[in-house]
């Protein structure tokens, strides 16, 4: 088992774009019975009909508005403008059905035993780093641009690899989402279960930086650890973190009940459904939601229960925490 702290990495932005869910106080309720689906023409209007969308798949479409919203919450993105030098902002990623629809599609395609029907716009979007690297050509993101698509880990891996970046230099900023789309073939790995179909993100940021440019931070990223179950992974973050935790975002369902035995727990799949590559980051908002609306202590997140080959876990603290 890893662990590691990060005492320099603070949360300064978010962006919650989910079916009845716009900020993060509101994602531990779980979707409206009567939510509707996100438009992203709607939420990328302004006013008026937003463009580069009409060739995107709905994963990009979501994460551009997730990004958007973030970077904004941060005071990075003014009038669609950014506030600060574009190679100190990077992208990191986490999603794994993004464009499975696409891939799906063109496989079926080339299936048929043709290549004539293929659309030459679906090709780029084969790739698995499409989303990244298009939120990343949007926005004007010159920092260092990645893709995670490691399974149930991957949200909380993604905070990791920002963190670890901004704590080696490699980075002043980066925009972290996590997205998945509600599409045929994602339901289809899912046995029929709808899942999240949205996307969410967070803006972490070095503490000098977000001090020197008056950032209101929203948390502050205690510590990660990635292993295998989920005893040992909370072991781990208690270890960075010696005082309990005030909640627990749980992986799903089938938690050991001898760990951490009373500290409040919060399941986020039975709220959204299958988070998959999303789950991670949507833990990390729902953390932030929960100090602005007044938790005091360290919260934990954890993905990856004891069926799957790894557990990642998260430490995030209040703003006013300043270990």
């Amino acid at each position: 088992m890893r662990s590691h702290a990060y005492p320099g990495v603070v949360v300064t932005g978010t962006g919650v774009i989910l079916p009845g869910a716009d900020r993060p106080e509101a994602v531990t309720a779980g979707r409206g019975e009567h939510a509707e689906p996100v438009d992203p023409t709607r939420t990328l209007g302004r006013g008026g009909r937003p463009r580069g969308l009409r060739y995107k798949d709905r994963a990009t479409q979501l994460a551009y508005c997730a990004a958007d919203a973030a970077l904004t919450d941060a005071g990075l993105l003014t009038d669609g403008d950014l506030t600060v030098p574009s190679h100190t902002v990077g992208v990191v990623v986490s999603s794994n059905t993004g464009n499975l629809d696409t891939v799906v599609r063109v496989v079926d395609t080339l299936r048929a035993g043709t290549t004539d029907a293929l659309s030459p716009m679906d090709l780029p979007k084969v790739s698995c780093n499409v989303v990244a690297s298009s939120v990343a050509i949007k926005y004007g993101l010159r920092g260092p641009n990645l893709m995670i698509c490691n399974g149930t880990t991957s949200g909380l891996d993604a905070v990791r690899w920002a963190a670890t970046m901004l704590e080696t230099g490699r980075l002043t900023r980066a925009v972290v989402l996590g997205v998945e789309p509600d599409t045929a073939p994602t339901r289809t790995l899912l046995n029929g279960a709808p899942p999240l179909d949205g996307a969410v993100a967070l803006v972490v940021e070095d503490t000098a930086s977000a001090t020197a440019r008056g950032a209101r931070v929203l948390a502050r990223v205690g510590g990660h650890a990635r292993g295998t179950g989920i005893a040992e992974c909370v072991a781990a973050l208690s270890a960075v973190n010696p005082t309990p935790p005030v909640a627990w975002q749980v992986p799903g369902r089938t938690v050991p009940e001898e760990v951490l035995p009373g500290v409040p727990r919060n399941d986020l799949t039975t709220a959204w459904g299958p988070g998959s590559g999303a789950l991670g980051v949507l833990q990390c908002v729902a953390a932030v939601g929960a100090f602005a609306t007044g938790a005091t202590g360290a919260i934990y997140a954890t993905a990856g229960d004891d069926d799957h080959d790894a557990t990642a876990g998260l430490v995030l603290t209040p703003p006013s925490d300043s270990r």
